[in-house]
């Protein structure tokens, strides 16, 4: 990223009702869920922290059994990071709704623990929510070429995507991608429930049926292999279907509190 983004700003006429927005402004918090990333932790933190923005760094250890928990303890005490800790594996998801419910910053961004997904894409994530035009937005891995880790996951991504589509009256081309951002009050407002990698297909159908499109911008990707630590398995494949099928004809919750 470049450093022209640290004097980055966004205008509008003061006339025309639209707040001014500056970068430094805007207080991102990034939310890591972990599950025995001990190959991948070191650096990918070092890449969030040297992202150029006013952060917080969430990071939710969802019962990790390897080297996570030594790795973490090495960025304790430091003022923009905070590590929280399930006794037991409890799922991506419910490390996630875990950190949601620390956030503090404006915008709110997705960052698993991997090496799959680039911080220096967050600017293209977070640009269209400064921006005031939208209230999440999608990273997807379509458009710029990417690998793919294995085609038949390509193909099942291409089949989540169509289904949502036709479910929610969407145009988005990248459903199960990983990498989300939104403004964090907004977040917070939706109903979340899910503990596993189906907590991206709950947020799909939670934000759709606000009746909000959803944004997508296209991100960079270097996937892994099953043998590299990757995670994500058929099964979940599966139940993402059904969750995106069931919130369809399940009436809307509020949150609660």
């Amino acid at each position: 990223m470049t450093g022209v983004w640290m004097f980055w700003r966004y205008y509008k006429d003061m006339d025309s009702g639209i707040h001014k927005w500056s970068f430094n402004d805007v207080k991102l918090s990034i939310l890591i869920p972990v599950f025995n990333e001990e190959n991948t932790l070191q650096a990918l933190l070092a890449r969030v922290l040297d992202s150029p923005f006013q952060k917080e760094v969430l990071i939710v250890d969802d019962g990790s059994t390897d080297r996570t928990p030594e790795i973490l303890d090495a960025f304790r005490g430091r003022g923009d990071v905070q590590i929280f800790r399930h006794d037991r594996n409890r799922g991506k998801g419910a490390a996630v709704r875990t950190a949601i419910a620390h956030v503090t910053g404006d915008i709110a961004v997705i960052q698993d623990a991997d090496l799959e997904y680039n911080p220096q894409d967050y600017e293209k994530l977070i640009v269209p929510i400064i921006e005031g035009k939208e209230k999440g937005v999608y990273g997807t891995r379509v458009p710029m070429g990417n690998p793919h880790s294995y085609f038949r996951y390509y193909l099942g991504g291409r089949f989540l995507s169509l289904l949502a589509n036709l479910l929610y009256a969407q145009r988005i081309t990248d459903e199960p991608c990983g990498y989300k951002a939104f403004d964090a009050g907004f977040l917070k407002s939706l109903p979340l429930e899910r503990n596993g990698f189906d907590i991206d297909p709950e947020l799909t159908a939670k934000i759709a049926k606000r009746g909000i499109k959803i944004r997508e911008v296209p991100i960079r990707y270097t996937p892994r292999s099953f043998s590299e630590g990757k995670k994500i398995r058929w099964i979940d494949g599966l139940v993402a279907v059904w969750v995106l099928v069931k919130y369809r004809f399940s009436p809307a919750k509020q949150r609660r509190g």
